[in-house]
């Protein structure tokens, strides 16, 4: 059955055919109230959005079938990220798609700013000629500061370099190399603040980055300051700015986007020295496209193979991994979902999960089969566990995760194991791949035993005795279980011993209880995949 997306908020025809032509159904249905949309989204599997549509817990809640969440753009404040992770919903983003339209915006407002073109334009087209009254200052020499320096603010950077401006950069996550490479200063914020001419805003807008643009930030500012915003509106304390422009300490303000948007009516609007837009940093047909086209890829590519691309809540998976990867998510996950059946209440709760890649699988991008490795652990004991949501699932109840690649001779060409720890017990399982797809387990508690994976498995400990195989073997005979494949493993003769059987349907738990009593078993589990 072809996967069908609602496209919610007006994007290109061209995405719209990327959709179609990829075999995948696409309604375009605009401007719905949230009511209507919530009476709708249970029957899609993909949301295409820009700015418009809001993605609410209460949306997420009635999204039955929806797997991904597209944002043609950059910014995703318009969909609750913590709540799409907690459905297992994948958000996806266009960081690039918009990037030198939007930073072309902010130089064009610094312009603006520097020159007070909206004003002088004003001004000629009335009749006037006040060519004295009109003096700007240079950008040359300048400094300018950026509070953060991601793919906007690092355009910005580069074009202010070429326009021969001393450039200060904040961002947590800049690096002294990627400093070099752009060619500006890093800076903490005071000294930013202290230092600049003009500030510009290229973050996003979370907890710590909301009106970081205040009264006390402002009082420390170089007095004449030139602040532009064409990033979110909540960065910028409007109250506050207002008081800044009025005494004068900041000489002029461009803004492009407002704590509440559409923005109609502002005190900021009577004054000379602000020039505003009406959030305009993304609005050029190139960049209307470009991320219309993206999101329609991007979307397509995860509905379609699973390649997860430019998402804010789960490991990325490049179109081109993808195919390679799979099998080893599958493997994971199936290893997980193993593990997981195998804990019991009686166990304890599990505190520690270790996965551990060696071989050919150590050298792919193994973020995603961790997730996938959690998934399948938590889905017998979560109801929609899955790799979006199951690490945040893992966080909450406390359970630490690990990875480790290990560069070692092993067995097998490629190896995952899995390790759970709980208050009681310590269990691992491993698995390989044969034929480069075909899962295979091939431990269980440190014990060699090679096994295909079926749909109905009955997993049992015993010791390693005479007589326990014929007696275990009569008791499903007699229960009429057939037997599919049947794989035994030991950790020493007349030790420890495991024996995994595939079956051709549930083992019942009457049936179980029998298996249970027979001499020398120590467990034995139903599993089903």
């Amino acid at each position: 059955m072809a996967s069908k997306v609602l496209i919610a908020d007006k994007l290109s025809p061209a995405a719209i055919e990327i959709f179609r032509a990829r075999g995948i159904e696409a309604d375009v249905k605009t401007g719905l109230p949230p009511a209507e949309l919530r009476a709708i989204i249970g029957g899609y599997d993909g949301l295409a959005i820009r700015s418009a549509t809001k993605v609410t817990k209460e949306l997420l809640e009635v999204a039955a079938n929806l797997k991904v969440v597209g944002r043609a753009g950059i910014g995703v404040d318009n969909v609750d990220i913590k709540a799409a992770t907690a459905h297992g919903v994948v958000v996806m983003n266009t960081p690039f798609g918009n990037a030198i339209t939007t930073a072309e915006h902010a130089i064009a407002m610094m312009f603006a700013l520097a020159r007070q073109l909206p004003e002088a334009s004003a001004s000629t087209r009335a009749g006037k000629w006040e060519k004295n009254r009109f003096m700007g200052v240079e950008l040359t020499a300048k400094t300018l500061g950026i509070i953060g320096c991601g793919n906007i603010g690092s355009i910005v950077a580069d074009r202010a370099v070429g326009l021969k401006m001393k450039v200060l950069a904040y961002d947590p996550f800049l690096t002294d190399k990627r400093a070099v490479e752009l060619g500006v200063e890093k800076a903490d914020l005071p000294e930013l603040f202290a230092r600049s001419d003009f500030i510009t805003l290229h973050t996003p807008l979370v907890d710590g980055t909301r009106n970081i643009i205040n009264r006390s930030t402002i009082a420390a500012m170089k007095p004449g300051v030139r602040i532009v915003n064409c990033a979110r509106g909540g960065l910028v304390d409007e109250a506050a700015l207002l008081e800044g422009l009025t005494s004068g300490k900041v000489a002029g303000a461009a803004l492009d986007v407002f704590e509440v948007e559409p923005a109609t009516e502002s005190p900021l609007f009577a004054l000379d020295t602000v020039i505003c837009t009406p959030h305009l940093g993304a609005a050029t047909a190139e960049a209307q496209e470009n991320v219309a086209l993206q999101v329609a890829e991007q979307m397509s590519d995860y509905l379609l193979t699973g390649a997860v691309a430019n998402a804010i809540n789960v490991p990325a998976i490049s179109a081109e991994d993808a195919p390679r990867v799979r099998p080893y998510m599958d493997l994971a996950r199936l290893l997980g979902e193993f593990a997981g059946q195998l804990t019991q209440a009686k166990d304890g709760v599990v505190t520690h999960v270790s996965v551990e890649y060696e071989g050919a699988v150590a050298q792919l991008n193994y973020k995603p089969l961790t997730a996938a490795a959690l998934a399948g652990l938590m889905a017998p004991m979560i109801t929609g566990a899955n790799m979006v949501n199951a690490p945040v699932l893992a966080r909450e109840r406390g359970i630490e995760v690990t990875e480790a690649v290990h560069d070692r001779a092993s067995e097998y060409q490629t190896l995952i194991r899995i390790t759970v720890a709980t208050d009681g017990i310590m269990r691992s399982v491993a698995g390989t791949l044969f034929a480069g797809s075909k899962p295979r387990l091939v431990e269980i508690k440190g014990i060699p035993v090679e096994a295909e994976f079926s749909h109905h498995m009955l997993y049992v400990t015993n010791q390693d005795k005479p007589g326990f195989i014929g007696r275990f073997g009569a008791t499903l005979a007699g229960a009429g279980i057939n037997i599919a494949t049947f794989h035994l493993g030991r950790a020493s003769a007349g030790g420890d011993a495991i024996c995994l059987v595939s079956v051709d349907e549930p083992v019942p738990e009457d049936v179980l209880a029998m298996v249970r009593t027979l001499p020398l078993v120590m467990q034995a589990t139903s599993l089903t995949f």
